[in-house]
Parts: structure tokens; C-alpha cells; sequence
């Protein structure tokens, strides 16, 4: 037995001093097997060596590697750690091992090994672009660039340099510049796939979508199965207004990488527009999971709340994200739409946060030096509606009226189309326009550049701080004149927005010195068109033997305080009951929610009805069965209580502190129903207990409300628009008057 186990020591022995020979060798083998692929033989390779020799550097270094392929990151990392203890000046193993740790997101760790691979080898572009990729994943864009730079220098044909070079430009949204970087690495590496779904994520950022989807399709041919390509076709689907395809795109990425961050964040907007409230609640929440600071998780989940009426919790959310990113231009802009649903926001409160909007984003902004114009105060005057509503949209009602009697001879109309979505609505405001722009694929400066191009004299915002508004563009100050109003006038925070379009009691004179615009009164804040393909109807109490109040808002705009109120009213109007209608009441979530709010205040469930959407005609139709309706407070309706009038149904109102509570008082003063406006919760409570008990009132009201409507300035859609050209005119007038004083020559 010893003479036996004395022979294999003896073998062993000679075994490993041929083996020491024979290790250039087959380093030399393992190191091709890894070069084309085989990383298998090449660890099996690398293990013989080290069983002979343990402290063979480059079996250990190859071996981490080809581990590291395998994707066992804990192993490599510590093979790759043994062998930076065999050689520690070895500048290839610290750069390596730099990569296991970015893998591993210690990225401490990886920077530090990526400053002594440099140390060791300054001139070493892989560790100059590890470097730069970690400086860029801890937000460091600009000291990224420097990086990439020094890399390219050594190397200008560095695709992935450039590349990457690309991205740190597209995070400091420097688009041009991006574009610029990824189109020289597809020079020297036409089928890069990182740099097409680079110029894709530009594409879709500069409105460019005809390019970001030729870049996208492309990336996608050579990565089909790549979750990030198709998580970015699905934003550009989305921002297309392609929701369905989106999902799906969304979906197929997440099925490929369940927490990759860009298809859960597409996964929670497209399901929060299509009405799906618990899918985007369950996308943010895996969001956050991930990273419990990703502010826009929390605003997307704010908006989630938002949905369901549940404002408070919506505005902690938010709050929470700008504490995180109190910079972020999108976050400021949510939150400005969200104080104009909280009651003790006053004008003062909102305006201070549009100004902070207009401080920290507007005013950076370079404006324009337009050239001089022809100057004479009574010439044809070329007016531009910037517009992401140019179809069936609630701003769009209060617009067409306008347009459509415009007086051409003395107005041009240019329409800026900044939306995707086009439909009837949309033709419509087609055939009224002298000029029809689609700016839905023009970037911010492009639309500035042609606006300026079309000498448009006074340029209109239609959309203001809403979903889709071109404000950054006003910024700029394209035009002379510039105003914001029709759709969401409530104040921009711009120095370079010259005019309000208001009324007297939707901003009073005590709140105008507020505001960066000046204040121009109309007879109301927005027109619409006589509804006239819906018949009129009788008084629903007078057949059913009970009041039956409506409330045909958005969700978001229901607060508790108003369903507080409601339910006082319905308490004191015995057998009561109340319709709900908005498309949101599809969702069982949102439904269900509303209702055990209506619930926790005494209502019973049996008299509340919740009907979700359906066509123009059926939601006009369906005020046939309201008495009353309900003004939404302290976010009041504006089409919706048009649409409430022309059928005939009048509506309590309340005025608030701040524009947007003040919207409906607004409305209804304008047709002479200045009895149905409160000052307070009590003065709400009465109006509507007062009027339920006067059914004969009731009847005569819903007959006569279409021709007191069209008897008012506000109602009276020709008169309203005369209205609204004098105002331009007096803008123009005005403006040459300046000019002249300045000693402008045209």
C-alpha cells in the first residue's frame, strides 16, 4: 500500500513539473478556446494549470473570465481578486474586475479599481471607458464625457466609446449632440445595437418618430429578443398615441426582464391611459421595489391616486419624488396641475409654483431676436394656436367655436398640431385653418424655428399646464405677442407669456397682480357650441317622484370635501339620489373606491349610479335624467358644465381661492344664473336644497336654459369671438404703439 501510494506521489510530482513546462502552452490553447467562444474547455484548461501551478497569473485572470461568461459574478469576481493578488500591477486584471463589480452595481468598488487600472496605464482606453460607464451610472455625466473623450483620442474608432459618449450627452439632454456621437459609432460599427437604440431614445425625445422608429426596427433586427429595444419601440408607440401596441410592447419586454425599469415606468403610463388604475398601481409598485427612490415611480403612483380621487395621498406621493428630484422639470409641472385640486391652494400658492416652474425651466431658456415686422396697427394680423388638443379633447369645444368664426380678413390662422391622435374632431379644425402645421414630429426649437419662419404676430397656448403643452417653446418667444388661454388658463409662470384670457370672476382683480401675464377679460374664460342633435327632455323628478342629482366629472376632480357636501344635500333631500358619469367608472378599482367613499358618508349604494363612457350622443342623452348637477369643487368642470346647460340642467357652483375653483361660478354667472352660485359649503348645501324643493322652477328653467344661454355674450359664439378679436386687436395695437415709441422701423 505505501510502495503504491509512494508511486502516485512520485507521478503526481513529475506530473506537475511537466505541467509547468507544458503552462505557456496551454494558456495558449485556453486563451484561443475563449476567444472564440468556448469557455468550457478554456476553464477546463485554465484548472489544469492551476492544480500544477496555483499562482499562475494569467490561468487565474482567463479563468475569472471565462467565469464571468458564464454568468457566475461572485466566482469571477473572486478569481479575478486572487489574480490582482498574484500581479498587483497588472492594469488588465484591475480594469476586469472593475467590470464584475459595475455588474454587481458596487460601484465604489468598480471606480476605484478603474482609477489604478489608469493609474498603472493612463493611456488604456477599456479602463477610460469603464471609468466613463461608471461615472455615468452614478449620475456623473459630465466627468463620463471627459472619460469617453480620452478613450476616442486613443482610439477614434471606438464604437462603444462613442456610444456611450452618446448616452452621457442624451442624460444631459443635449440632444444634437447625442445624435451625433451614436451616428459616429454606426459609422465605424454599422449593426452597434446600443447606438441605434440611442438614436431611437433621441428620436423619440426631439418628436423625431419616423427616425426613432427606423432606428428601433433596426436594433431590433439584430437583438430581437432584447427587452430594452422593445420596452423603447413601446414608449415611442405610446408617445404615437398607439396605447395597445405599446402594452404590448410593454409586456413583451417585461416577460424578457421583469424589473427592467423603462418598461415598468411605459407599463404604469399606458395602463393609467387606458384606464387600467391597478395595473400602474402594481407597475410602480414593482418600481419601487427595485428602487425605493425613483421619483418618477412615485409621481407615476401619485397619478394612480390621483385617478381614484384621492388627491391628498397623490400630493404626498409627488412630494416625496420632488424630494428626490426637485429639479425635475415634469415633476414641477404634475405638481402645478395638482395644487388646483387642493382647496386651501390659493392663487397666491398657485402661482408661486408656476413660477418656480417658470423660473427654474422657462426662464434658461434663450429667447429669440425676431426680426422687425411691418408695423401698422390695422393690418391683417397672423394669429398661431399652439394646440396638443386638436381633437376630441374638452379644450378642443371651447376652441372650434372660434376658429370657426374668425374673421378672415382680418385674422390668418396658422394651427400648430402638436398631438399625434388625429380623428373628425381634427379634420374639423383642419378646414378652418388658413395654415395647418403638424408639429407633432418637431422638436422644441424646430417649432420655434417655424413659427418665427411663418411670422406669426400673435401666438396662442392652448394647452398651458397640461399633458402635451409646448410651453418650453413659448420660452423662447417666438412671436411678438404671446398669450395663453381656452383650455387650461390659469397662468403659465412665463416672463415671456404676455396675456391671460380670463374673466372677472374666474381670476378677480385681487389675485392679477399675481401673475407673470396680464389679464385680458372675455365674457366668460371659454365658449362652446349650441348642443343641437340632443332633444330636449322633461323634468326627470316630475315623472320619477325624487331628485336626482348628476356629477358628469372626472374622478380626480371629486374631492372628499365635495362628496361631504353632497351627502349633506342628499340627507336633507329625502329619496335623492345621484348619477355619476365619467369613462374612469369603467375600472372596477376606481368604481369600487368611489363608491365606499359615497359610503362612508351615509349614501347607500342603491342611490348611486356610475356609468362609465360611451359616444357624445348617449353622454349628452344621459342628462335627460338629471334634475341638478353638482359642480365638482374645489377643481371645478368647464365642458362639462356647458354640456349641462345646453340640456337644460342647471348647476350649483362654489367659488374657490384659486382659478380652477372659480371655473364653474365663472360659467354660470355668464348665463345670468348668478342665484346658483355659493361662497361657501353652506351657501352650496342651500342653493341645491332650495332648488330641489321647486319642481315647477326646475321645469321652466330646463326649458328656457338653451336661449338664455344664446342670448349671452358667453353663449353666443359670434359675439363671444368678436369679443375675443378685439382683444387681439387691441394686443397688436398696443405692440405697434411700443414699437414706435422705441423707434422700431419695420
Amino acid at each position: 500500500m505505501q510502495s503504491s501510494a509512494g508511486a502516485r506521489a512520485f507521478q503526481n510530482a513529475r506530473l506537475q513539473k511537466k505541467m509547468k513546462k507544458q503552462a505557456d502552452a496551454v494558456i495558449s490553447a485556453a486563451a484561443s478556446a475563449y476567444g472564440q467562444g468556448r469557455y468550457a474547455e478554456t476553464q477546463s484548461l485554465c484548472r489544469q494549470i492551476l492544480q500544477a501551478v496555483p499562482d499562475h497569473f494569467d490561468a487565474t485572470h482567463l479563468l475569472g473570465l471565462s467565469v464571468q461568461q458564464g454568468g457566475r459574478l461572485e466566482e469571477a469576481q473572486q478569481l479575478l481578486e486572487r489574480a490582482i493578488a498574484i500581479d498587483p500591477r497588472s492594469h488588465e486584471a484591475h480594469s476586469n474586475l472593475a467590470t464584475m463589480y459595475f455588474a454587481l452595481q458596487r460601484y465604489d468598488a468598480a471606480r476605484a479599481c478603474q482609477e489604478k487600472a489608469i493609474a498603472l496605464k493612463p493611456n488604456f482606453p477599456p479602463a477610460l471607458v469603464g471609468l466613463g460607464n461608471t461615472l455615468l451610472q452614478t449620475n456623473l455625466p459630465e466627468q463620463a464625457i471627459e472619460l469617453y473623450d480620452r478613450a476616442i483620442a486613443l482610439k477614434p474608432d471606438h464604437a462603444d466609446a462613442l456610444c456611450n459618449r452618446g448616452l452621457a450627452e442624451l442624460a444631459l439632454g443635449r440632444f444634437d449632440r447625442a445624435v451625433q456621437s451614436f451616428e459616429r459609432a454606426l459609422l465605424f460599427q454599422p449593426r452597434h445595437a446600443e447606438a441605434l437604440v440611442g438614436k431611437g431614445v433621441v428620436g423619440i425625445e426631439l418628436k423625431h418618430y419616423d427616425e426613432a422608429e427606423a432606428a428601433l426596427a433596426a436594433a431590433l433586427a439584430i437583438r430581437p429578443g432584447s427587452a430594452k429595444v422593445l420596452a423603447h419601440r413601446g414608449r415611442l408607440n405610446f408617445a404615437l398615441s398607439r396605447p395597445e401596441q405599446a402594452a404590448a410592447n410593454f409586456d413583451a419586454a417585461l416577460a424578457l426582464s421583469p424589473k427592467l425599469e423603462v418598461a415598468l415606468r411605459g407599463k404604469a403610463e399606458v395602463a393609467l391611459s387606458m384606464g387600467n388604475t391597478a395595473q400602474a398601481i402594481l407597475a410602480c409598485t414593482a418600481l419601487l421595489e427595485e428602487n425605493p427612490r425613483s421619483a418618477i415611480a412615485l409621481a407615476l403612483l401619485s397619478s394612480c391616486f390621483a385617478n381614484q380621487g384621492e388627491i391628498a395621498a397623490a400630493i404626498e406621493h409627488l412630494d416625496a419624488a420632488l424630494a428626490i428630484a426637485p429639479d425635475e422639470p415634469d415633476l414641477i409641472a404634475r405638481k402645478i396641475y395638482f395644487l388646483d385640486f387642493l382647496s386651501e391652494a390659493d392663487f397666491a400658492v398657485q402661482q408661486a409654483a408656476r413660477k418656480s416652474w417658470g423660473d427654474a425651466i422657462g426662464a434658461r431658456l434663450p429667447q429669440k431676436k425676431l426680426a422687425p415686422r411691418q408695423f401698422d396697427p390695422d393690418r391683417r394680423i397672423v394669429v398661431g394656436y399652439v394646440s396638443a388638443e386638436f381633437w376630441y379633447h374638452s379644450a378642443a369645444f371651447g376652441l372650434l367655436p372660434v376658429l370657426r368664426h374668425h374673421d378672415r380678413a382680418q385674422f390668418e390662422i396658422v394651427c400648430y398640431s402638436c398631438s399625434p391622435t388625429r380623428d373628425e374632431m381634427t379634420a374639423r379644425f383642419k378646414s378652418l385653418a388658413d395654415v395647418w402645421v403638424d408639429a407633432s414630429q418637431l422638436s422644441d426649437d424646430e417649432l420655434a424655428d417655424r413659427i418665427e419662419a411663418d411670422k406669426v404676430d400673435i401666438l396662442i397656448d392652448v394647452s398651458g399646464h397640461t399633458t402635451g403643452n409646448r410651453l418650453p417653446v413659448f420660452a423662447r418667444k417666438p412671436a411678438p405677442i404671446q398669450v395663453t388661454g381656452f383650455g387650461h388658463a390659469t397662468g403659465t409662470g412665463l416672463q415671456a407669456m404676455d396675456y391671460v384670457l380670463a374673466d372677472p370672476i374666474f381670476i378677480p382683480e385681487s389675485a392679477r397682480h399675481l401673475l407673470a401675464e396680464k389679464v385680458h377679460d372675455l365674457p366668460c374664460l371659454i365658449t362652446m357650441d349650441p348642443i343641437l342633435d340632443v332633444p330636449s327632455s322633461e323634468l326627470p323628478m316630475l315623472r320619477n317622484g325624487h331628485v336626482t342629482f348628476g356629477v358628469f366629472n372626472r374622478i380626480s376632480k371629486i374631492s372628499d370635501e365635495a362628496i361631504r357636501v353632497w351627502a349633506k344635500v342628499m340627507g336633507e333631500v329625502t329619496g335623492s339620489k345621484i348619477i355619476i358619469k365619467h369613462t374612469l367608472l369603467d375600472d372596477p378599482l376606481v368604481r369600487g373606491g368611489l363608491l365606499a367613499r359615497f359610503m362612508a358618508h351615509g349614501i347607500a349604494e342603491e342611490n348611486i349610479t356610475c356609468l362609465g363612457s360611451s359616444e357624445r350622443v348617449k353622454h349628452l342623452r344621459a342628462f335627460a335624467n338629471v334634475d341638478i348637477s353638482l359642480d365638482t369643487f374645489p377643481q371645478n368642470g368647464g365642458v362639462s358644465t356647458w354640456e349641462s346647460l345646453y340640456a337644460g340642467v342647471p348647476v350649483v357652483a362654489k367659488l374657490g381661492h384659486g382659478a380652477s375653483s372659480r371655473a364653474g361660478g365663472s360659467i354660470v354667472t355668464a348665463v345670468g344664473l348668478n342665484d346658483w352660485v355659493a361662497e361657501d359649503d353652506e351657501g352650496y348645501a342651500a342653493i341645491a336644497c332650495k332648488y330641489a324643493a321647486q319642481p315647477a322652477y326646475l321645469a321652466k328653467l330646463r326649458a328656457d336654459l338653451p336661449a338664455r344661454i344664446a342670448a349671452s355674450p358667453a353663449g353666443n359664439v359670434e359675439i363671444y369671438t368678436r369679443w375675443v378679436e378685439k382683444g387681439y386687436r387691441q394686443f397688436w395695437r398696443d405692440h405697434c404703439a411700443a414699437a414706435a415709441e422705441r423707434g422700431e422701423v419695420a
